[in-house]
């Protein structure tokens, strides 16, 4: 099926921060939009769509004359993000639990259920966008758009390094059970059952991120033994 020039563009952004998070594209190396158009086999515009939206994520940066370049962000640095994001799930979920609509409630069960459908077939990419929607729909119901806000901007930034914790092995099912936990705390209205499921959902996906990069550099350090 041919792809639609956004999902081209989708597509191409998702590999490049693919890409960018295990290091295949290191900090301060140039992207090369000829380059990645023949890799790719499409033509500039798509990718450079694609490198105007990690632009925006903050994974590139774009300089005048120059091109695009890949930012740095240490470990200790996405630690740190990831800690301020469990701080800001915790809140909408806090929220969420005092002040969700029965409408927005179905919406919430509703994408946990494709995030079940998902994780039943195998299919952790299905998975990842199930679960963007998941976490949406619980900034949606804390009825701050300030926090919301905040917090989708920070999601965003670390879209590609949530994705990626996503391939330790056993991580999705874990992920679907502390779901579990966070739809049932809101639905009972349990505010501090929902901050601290939320709160420790996001830490332990920065710890399942660190354990992915481990994996990959012990890979990467094999030499190519594998065959």
């Amino acid at each position: 099926m041919t792809l639609t020039p956004v999902r081209r563009a989708e597509s191409l952004r998702e590999s490049l921060e693919g890409d960018i998070a295990t290091g295949l594209y290191p900090a301060g190396t140039r992207l090369d939009e000829v380059k990645l158009a023949s890799r790719f086999g499409v033509s500039r515009t798509p990718i450079r769509e694609a490198l105007i939206e990690l632009a925006a994520s903050g994974l590139v940066e774009i300089r005048p004359r120059r091109g695009a370049f890949v930012r740095e962000i240490s470990i200790p640095r996405l630690v740190e993000m990831f800690e301020v994001m469990a701080e800001y799930e915790a809140m909408c979920g806090r929220l969420a639990a005092r002040r969700i609509t029965p409408e927005e409630l179905v919406a919430l069960q509703t994408a946990h259920e494709a995030c079940q459908n998902a994780e039943t077939a195998g299919d952790p990419d299905g998975y990842f966008h199930a679960n963007q929607t998941f976490h949406e729909a619980i900034y949606l119901a804390s009825h701050n758009g300030f926090l919301a806000e905040q917090a989708s901007g920070l999601s965003n930034r670390l879209k590609a390094y949530r994705r990626l914790q996503l391939r330790v092995r056993n991580r999705v099912a874990s992920s679907l059970a502390e779901h579990q936990a966070i739809v049932d705390a809101i639905a009972s209205g349990d505010s501090e059952a929902a901050a601290t499921a939320l709160r420790q959902h996001v830490l332990i996906q920065g710890e399942r991120f660190n354990d992915f990069v481990s994996q990959v550099s012990r890979h990467q350090g094999a030499g190519g033994s594998s065959g």
